[in-house]
């Protein structure tokens, strides 16, 4: 029987740290760069500064708080280049890239500050222009910090660049039973639980050992 009990306190532990672990991730908040290939949105591989759209192209832009390039979020929307170039005339000389700029949630937004309204343009460019000089000549003005990371466009946000934060999990809003239940200094009834399973089969593991003793 202390065979088996000892896996089971070791299991406990387990379950224990990883209810106290649900606690934050950490996550930044951050231009990201998109290629969007018929109606599918990818995240670039290269920045912005590198790229060199050809004529045609839809190249988008999300301002939001993720962990990695796998979990960033995409711009919303279906604008297509027929679309957002619809009003913009082919010239010789140049190309036009469609832009879509969305700068994101509320909750993505920097304190005190309100993201604006998502928006397309069309840039007609010379053809050897990146996508920042793109984007510059339809969204100034743009920042960039020491390493050319893009920080703001259109002046949003007001200042911050890819900086880390703590990103709390969503999770129903508790009830008012639960609220009475949850109130107060003391740990969280899920932690009290826990707490309780594990030293229940901590006192399983002594009383056997004693008795084959």
């Amino acid at each position: 029987m202390i065979r088996r009990a000892v896996p089971l306190f070791l299991a406990g532990l387990l379950l224990l740290s990883a209810g106290a672990g649900q606690a934050q991730a950490a996550g930044y908040r951050y231009w990201s760069f998109w290629e969007r290939d018929g109606a599918t949105w990818t995240y670039a591989t290269q920045g912005p500064s590198l790229v060199r759209p050809a004529d045609g192209d839809v190249q988008g832009f999300r301002f939001a708080v993720s962990e990695d390039s796998a979990d960033a979020a995409k711009p919303r929307g279906t604008a297509d280049f027929a679309t957002v170039c619809a009003r913009t005339p082919a010239r010789e000389g140049s190309k036009r890239v469609a832009l879509v700029i969305d700068f994101g949630t509320p909750a993505d937004a920097p304190p005190g500050e309100t993201p604006p309204s998502r928006r397309t343009a069309c840039a007609q460019v010379p053809p050897d222009a990146t996508t920042s000089e793109a984007l510059a000549s339809v969204a100034a003005p743009l920042r960039y910090d020491t390493n050319a990371l893009l920080c703001a466009i259109t002046g949003y946000p007001g200042k911050g660049c890819g900086e880390q934060i703590e990103r709390i999990p969503t999770e129903p809003a508790p009830s008012p039973a639960d609220e009475r239940e949850e109130s107060g200094s003391g740990p969280s009834l899920g932690l009290a639980a826990g707490i309780a399973v594990v030293a229940l089969l901590g006192a399983a593991a002594f009383w056997q050992a004693r008795r084959r003793a």
